[in-house]
């Protein structure tokens, strides 16, 4: 019997009532339900500068990029939910992305916490368009290190509306449609793994 499919979720926004923490509960229970194993971070509790190549030079890795970057080497994939700034993905996220691409030692191949991942993406917005502007671009970036990008994604607007005072997303059909995306998701990723 082969080992359960280990996943690693986080938001690209640590705001204490971020709609994409609660669309990425949603998610992360889903794909528990379905087998699989979910390790569930926040960004907030792994701060990093802003990277510089300088500081980079002079220090190394910040302690908090290895540990990250550890725990994501361990996933099969990655389940992230990511707000849209003016178009696009967050800079908490960009700067991530860039910090764990970061080699440790000479020896480290390039992208090494990326290789061989898939990544689920879905997005909640306060505006009409659920942030599927800030998904493709994130996906493109994915794309362009080597992550294989689930072709379905989810963009879920108006999300003021959708989640209640404790952070949570009462809509049942978005509730539906998310865990089904999951769903399918824990499939394909399996058969990734092989």
């Amino acid at each position: 019997m082969s080992e359960p499919l280990k996943l690693l979720a986080f938001a690209g926004s640590t705001r204490k009532d971020s709609y994409n923490q609660a669309v990425l509960n949603v998610v992360s229970d889903a794909a528990e339900a379905a087998g699989a194993i979910v390790d569930r971070v926040s960004l907030a509790d792994f701060p990093m500068p802003l990277f510089d190549q300088d500081l980079e030079s002079r220090d190394g890795l910040p302690p908090t990029t290895i540990e990250l970057k550890k725990r994501m080497t361990a996933a099969d994939g990655l389940l992230i939910a990511s707000p849209e700034y003016n178009s696009a993905f967050s800079p908490l996220m960009k700067n991530t992305i860039d910090w764990v691409s970061r080699a440790e030692t000479d020896d480290e191949p390039p992208l090494s916490a990326y290789r061989g991942k898939s990544t689920l993406l879905v997005a909640a917005s306060p505006g009409g368009l659920g942030g599927i502007r800030g998904l493709y671009a994130l996906r493109s970036v994915f794309q362009n290190i080597g992550v294989t990008v689930y072709p379905s994604m989810l963009a879920i607007g108006s999300a003021y509306q959708l989640v209640d005072d404790n952070g949570v997303l009462t809509d049942e059909k978005w509730r539906q449609r998310l865990a089904s995306l999951a769903k399918e998701y824990v499939d394909f990723a399996g058969k990734l793994k092989g």
